[in-house]
């Protein structure tokens, strides 16, 4: 089984930063991705970035060139590093990570919430 740990999601101002991060732990085979989705209210969860095993990174357009995914093998830790925030990235922030074993196993963390000041 595995557990993600979420942390540094909180209350900042427009144009502020935040950093978060995610943990797996647990019976982990191989990883096939790990991202960041988010969920305001009243809205659908969407991917936010993700960063996929061979290198590759995705980022919905809304934070491309603000937001940046990284990953270090040796923790399972996936970051976010978030700049130039904005009222509207205000949302619940929820990790992702893929991993492939006897099955493909999809798992979520519990959600932090990042909440820009305007």
């Amino acid at each position: 089984q595995v557990e993600l740990v979420e942390s540094g999601g909180g209350l900042v101002q427009a144009g502020g930063s935040l950093r978060l991060s995610c943990a797996a732990s647990g019976r982990i085979f191989r990883i096939m991705s790990m991202g960041w989705h988010r969920q305001a209210p009243g809205k659908q969860r969407e991917l936010v970035a993700i960063f996929r095993s061979g290198g590759s990174t995705n980022y919905a357009d809304s934070v491309k060139g603000r937001f940046t995914i990284s990953r270090d093998g040796t923790k399972n830790t996936v970051y976010l590093e978030m700049n130039s925030l904005k009222p509207e990235d205000t949302a619940v922030y929820y990790c992702n990570v893929v991993t492939v074993g006897n099955s493909i196993v999809t798992v979520w963390g519990q959600g932090t919430q990042v909440t820009v000041s305007s």
